[in-house]
């Protein structure tokens, strides 16, 4: 494995040397040396040399043009994302109009129920209160009735009463007259 390292910086020593060093004059060795420097990057600006062995320039043109499709579908995604987002807010802020209608429908509706709930109670109240009533009311009935009973019976007592007294005089008028 060692004998692969220094094989290696060799290569990269080498090859920075080439196409780091700028020409001095533009000779005709210079110019196709030139020419070969260009022609081992390829459009990218990637130095050909680096990429891996066994790619040829029809894959570097497929390469070049997938990434510029790929430009341009990050170019739509991105519009494509800017569009969504202008959506997105666009539906956010109708939701909350739609959120802030149904609270304030919700708040009405609690104020009505509220209204209602006070209404039974008080008709809940009037209706125990009308029991109560009722029942006092046929209580009073009944001792009223019971009362009528007992004027009747008192009555009956007092005219019992009063013959008796009559009665009672008769009989002292008659033993009177019979005393004499």
């Amino acid at each position: 494995m060692s004998s692969y390292y220094p094989r290696t910086k060799d290569l990269t020593r080498t090859r920075k040397s080439l196409t780091d060093s700028p020409p001095s004059s533009p000779s005709p060795t210079d110019k196709n040396y030139r020419h070969d420097r260009l022609s081992r990057y390829d459009s990218s600006g990637e130095n050909a040399t680096d990429k891996p062995l066994g790619r040829t320039s029809s894959y570097t043109r497929r390469e070049t043009r997938l990434a510029a499709l790929n430009r341009q579908e990050q170019d739509s995604t991105t519009k494509d994302y800017k569009k969504m987002y202008a959506e997105a807010l666009h539906e956010n802020e109708r939701l909350k109009s739609r959120l802030q209608d149904s609270k304030q429908e919700l708040v009405k509706i609690r104020s009505q129920l509220e209204k209602v709930t006070q209404r039974q109670d008080r008709i809940s109240e009037r209706s125990s209160v009308l029991d109560s009533e009722k029942r006092e009311k046929q209580a009073l009935e009944k001792r009223v009735s019971n009362m009528e009973e007992e004027l009747k019976i008192l009555t009956e007592l007092k005219s019992d009463n009063m013959r008796l007294k009559d009665e009672n005089g008769a009989l002292i008028r008659v033993i009177s007259k019979l005393s004499k």
